[in-house]
């Protein structure tokens, strides 16, 4: 974790480019002094210097859609700073995802925010909802549907068209996500694991 000596704020305020930790879509810019940054780090919820206000403003201070620190890292100057978060609601005043509209980030953020809503079902089981429907059924249900799809996957990628295989292959990848969720793990674990073994 970034510490707050290792920071050159001789020049004033620092830039701070906000990451969504499951997404790695680009959430916010905002700008930290020194007091911002220990808040930060302190408090684990992202505060930034307000230009306006002339103060301290803790993201989500009055709308409660708090960004979660995760981490921070410095650049190569040290004059900027990048925060890994976990938005909770929408990052921007407007109500959307992020600062910058309806950017949806890099293709794989789809997964992550795919994850974050397979979580959300899980916890709130709205009615209705076929992912209500399979944490319902239990886990031994969830975990026979990925084998079912993993077969069908297999099948469909050496006896059928191009598009057929991409559908089972987005089933699989769904139900793997519930079958993560109810076993209290999730995508960024298996990451981890793939990570791990990159480095061997």
């Amino acid at each position: 974790m970034l510490e707050l000596q290792q920071v050159d704020f001789s020049k004033g305020l620092v830039p701070a480019v906000v990451q969504d930790i499951s997404t790695a879509q680009v959430l916010m810019l905002g700008y930290m002094n020194a007091a911002a940054l220990a808040a930060t780090l302190e408090s684990r919820q992202v505060t930034f210097y307000s230009r306006s206000k002339k103060r301290l403003w803790t993201k989500g201070e009055t709308s409660g859609n708090v960004l979660e620190l995760i981490d921070a890292y410095l650049d190569c100057d040290g004059d900027t700073i990048l925060i890994h978060a976990r938005p909770h609601g929408p990052t921007c005043h407007t109500g959307t995802t992020t600062c910058f509209g309806d950017f949806p980030g890099p293709p794989l953020a789809f997964l992550g925010a795919l994850m974050r809503l397979v979580a959300e079902r899980d916890k709130q089981r709205p009615e209705g909802s076929y992912t209500t429907k399979l944490f319902e059924r239990g886990l031994h249900k969830i975990a026979q549907k990925v084998g079912e799809e993993g077969v069908e996957t297999a099948l469909a990628g050496v006896a059928q068209s191009d598009r057929e295989l991409l559908g089972e292959s987005a089933d699989l990848l769904f139900h793997l996500l519930v079958l993560l969720q109810a076993r209290g793990l999730s995508l960024d674990d298996v990451i981890g694991v793939l990570r791990e073994r990159h480095r061997a």
